[in-house]
């Protein structure tokens, strides 16, 4: 079984998250700066085996597309063309930045840590991950 990688894309940098070969656990894995992130899961795929990319769908309260959604939909596109064998799934990522945070603070890490944005990306990328293994 391959692991499924979760993707909280952002028009700077972007959060990836994936899970162990058995799909039990969900962890933060890195943060790259968006420029670059289609080689780098290019590489990635070459070395370990995914079954499943997870891509965040930032939605609006009133269930909406967000704005964001403008630059996500490029890199989807992208994506399928430069991994075809891999299939994409959306998933909901409304809050994921704020339980990012609060995860962040109940774990002890200082103001100063927690204003670190690549971090906040990787938490919320596990957070994605972790929501969809819970509802698979």
């Amino acid at each position: 079984m391959g692991r499924v990688l979760a993707i909280d894309f952002g028009k700077v940098r972007t959060g990836i998250a994936v899970t162990d070969e058995l799909r039990i656990i969900a962890s933060g894995l890195t943060t790259v700066n968006t420029d670059v992130l289609i080689p780098f899961l290019k590489e990635y795929c070459f070395k370990e085996k995914v079954d499943l990319f997870l891509v965040g769908k930032p939605k609006q309260m009133n269930n909406t597309e967000s704005e964001s959604e403008a630059f996500i939909a490029p890199f989807l596109l992208t994506l399928s063309k430069e991994i075809p064998t891999i299939p994409i799934e959306r998933v909901d990522e409304r809050f994921t930045s704020k339980i990012a945070v609060q995860t962040m603070i109940a774990g002890g890490l200082k103001k100063k840590q927690r204003s670190n944005k690549a971090l906040v990306d990787e938490i919320s990328a596990t957070i994605i991950l972790q929501s969809y293994l819970y509802s698979s």
